[in-house]
């Protein structure tokens, strides 16, 4: 649905409500007076987006990826500051697929538009650091998991941080690094 379409609704209501106050329904006219800020609540904050967040609390990754897959146009049905949200969104639905470049081309751009809450701008962060380590970048991976820590003020992430610098501490094996026993041929 077009976002614009919720305050045509909102006006409606309100107009309705104010010619049944006139009409002596007073009780009703209140009612519907009230009842309409609930689509002007829906354009600040997509009902997609809040039942996709509810699903994934609930870790019902399927059912998060149906409620975005909702969203046809975001910039049309989204407001500006629920783009960010929602590439974030789909960035932690692919995350559970296994498709790290994908994933880390969603939180970029989830970055890009804005988070606004810290532990969401560390999460993002996490996850281009674990991008970045996967494609054997660790001078950048070491510098989004230091800013992932510094955007964790709360301490919800610490085990994953810690987990991911161990991570990188384990050495790696190099394209160019084979087993040297490899080439030799025993007798069979």
């Amino acid at each position: 649905m077009n976002k614009y379409i919720k305050f045509v609704i909102a006006a409606i209501m309100i107009g309705l409500g104010i010619y049944l106050m006139f009409n002596r329904n007073i009780g009703w006219g209140v009612v519907l007076v009230i009842l309409s800020a609930f689509p002007i609540f829906l354009f600040f904050k997509n009902e997609n987006i809040l039942l996709a967040f509810w699903q994934l609390r609930k870790q019902n990754f399927d059912k998060a990826n149906k409620f975005l897959g909702n969203i046809k146009n975001f910039e049309t049905e989204l407001h500006n500051n629920q783009y960010g949200y929602y590439h974030y969104l789909i960035g932690l639905t692919t995350a559970q697929e296994n498709n790290p470049a994908k994933t880390e081309a969603l939180m970029k751009k989830a970055l890009d538009y804005g988070l606004n809450m810290k532990h969401d701008r560390a999460m993002a962060t996490l996850n281009l650091a674990a991008g970045a380590m996967a494609k054997g970048r660790r001078q950048d991976a070491q510098k989004l998991l230091e800013e992932a820590k510094r955007l964790d003020s709360a301490g919800i992430m610490t085990d994953q941080i810690k987990m991911m610098k161990e991570q990188m501490k384990m050495p790696s094996m190099q394209k160019h690094m084979h087993n040297p026993n490899m080439r030799i041929r025993g007798k069979f």
